[in-house]
């Protein structure tokens, strides 16, 4: 079993930059994600991080403005957010999977957070 909490979520104008973390408990996974909501729409993955090797895979829409860490000291997986739009306005939500290769398929994910809201100005 595998719980997450995630954190850091909050309201910025648009250019700004905010930092989200997702504290996890339990060892059942290899794989984390983070993925957003927005009224009306279907979730998408965001990024997700291998934590053995902390290989990384982006969606296009956040590629270059968004980066995915882990410290394993701490069973933290963090989502830097910089250049934030509008559009990226949503609940996000971390997740957690035991598996064999890296996706953005909330599907794939076993495990999910509460979630943190995140809402982006013009």
């Amino acid at each position: 079993q595998v719980q997450l909490v995630e954190s850091g979520g909050g309201s910025v104008q648009a250019g700004g930059s905010l930092q989200l973390s997702c504290v996890a408990s339990g060892t059942a996974y290899n794989y984390m994600g983070w993925f957003r909501q927005a009224p009306g729409k279907e979730r998408e993955g965001v990024a997700a991080i291998y934590t053995h090797t902390a290989s990384t895979i982006y969606a296009d829409s956040v590629k270059g403005r968004f980066t995915i860490s882990r410290d394993d000291a701490k069973n933290t997986v963090s989502l830097q957010m910089n250049s934030l739009k509008p559009d990226d306005t949503a609940m996000y939500y971390c997740a957690a999977r035991l598996g064999t290769s890296l996706t953005l398929e909330a599907g794939r994910y076993n495990y999910w957070g509460q979630g943190t809201q995140v809402t982006v100005s013009s």
